[in-house]
């Protein structure tokens, strides 16, 4: 499973931030067909998306690219389906706006399917937004598979419950999503913090939403990126720590591990595990 501590979003009618977006150095990028594309431009904004990805989409191997479409109940949405069934050069993964059921997604992946089926399978993102598509999160996450993932979009979830973006409006849905997004080993992401210059702001909600269980937050400017991949990056100490489980299981063969006197279960190996992964450290 690949998760992704950072996605930035870069507006799909704005070719010309596109190579600025992947220099940020988040570990994704999301070209928005959706909200950031007013309707009268959709049309060329598809076809000038699809047109990149077919020049450049293997040229960045180290950060994801991926495509917010527009909601599969509009118009728009069914031509990005047969634009993106059709072109010989996917991008990583397909983000779906206002996601309400996994029946809906799976539809998606199939009529993605029905052409080429020797190209690259694109992974799915759901983004979770209304009272609905939290309700039926379990399922959702399930049709995103291990590939895919599941993105929190707080803005319009609270204007769906009417209430701002505090921390204390959202805490539910986050806490909830926590637990029925995990119903499948995808990622999970938070909705982005909207004050660009609240650097502070910024930083206090990543750890918050990190010890919820999120694996990453989404960014709308370059400069939130590189706190978000600090916050949301396995620490010094954490990295130590893992080494010292995973090293104590190897050399006490299977047995019940012990590490400082304590009695180390499955679950902490495994979490153990976890963390280097993140970091890409084998073992």
């Amino acid at each position: 499973m690949k998760t992704f501590r950072s996605l930035l979003f870069v507006p799909g009618s704005r070719p010309d931030r596109f190579e600025k977006a992947l220099a940020a150095g988040a570990d994704s990028i999301c070209i928005d067909l959706e909200d950031a594309v007013p309707p009268q431009d959709k049309a060329a904004a598809r076809a000038g998306v699809i047109a990149w990805l077919e020049a450049n989409a293997e040229a960045y191997p180290a950060c994801a690219i991926g495509v917010r479409m527009n909601g599969l109940d509009t118009l728009d949405g069914l031509k990005d389906i047969i634009a993106f069934s059709e072109t010989t050069a996917r991008p990583d993964f397909l983000m779906v706006p206002k996601a309400a059921l996994g029946s809906d997604l799976a539809n998606l992946r199939h009529l993605l399917d029905l052409r080429g089926q020797a190209r690259k399978q694109v992974a799915l993102w759901a983004v979770v937004e209304s009272v609905v598509g939290l309700k039926h999160a379990a399922d959702i996450a399930g049709m995103c598979g291990s590939t895919g993932g599941v993105l929190f979009g707080g803005a319009d979830y609270s204007l769906a419950i009417g209430t701002g973006m505090d921390w204390e409006a959202l805490f539910h849905a986050r806490s909830t999503l926590a637990t029925e997004a995990r119903v499948i080993n995808g990622s999970l992401m938070d909705v982005p913090y909207l004050n660009v210059k609240d650097e502070a702001g910024l930083r206090a909600e990543c750890v918050r939403v990190k010890a919820l269980g999120f694996d990453g937050k989404a960014c709308i400017h370059p400069s939130q990126v590189a706190i978000v991949n600090e916050v949301f990056s396995p620490s010094e100490a954490e990295l130590d720590w893992a080494k010292r489980v995973i090293e104590a299981g190897k050399s006490q063969d299977s047995r019940a591990i012990l590490l400082d006197g304590k009695l180390l279960d499955i679950p902490v190996y495994l979490r153990a595990e976890r963390i280097l992964s993140k970091a890409g450290i084998e073992f």
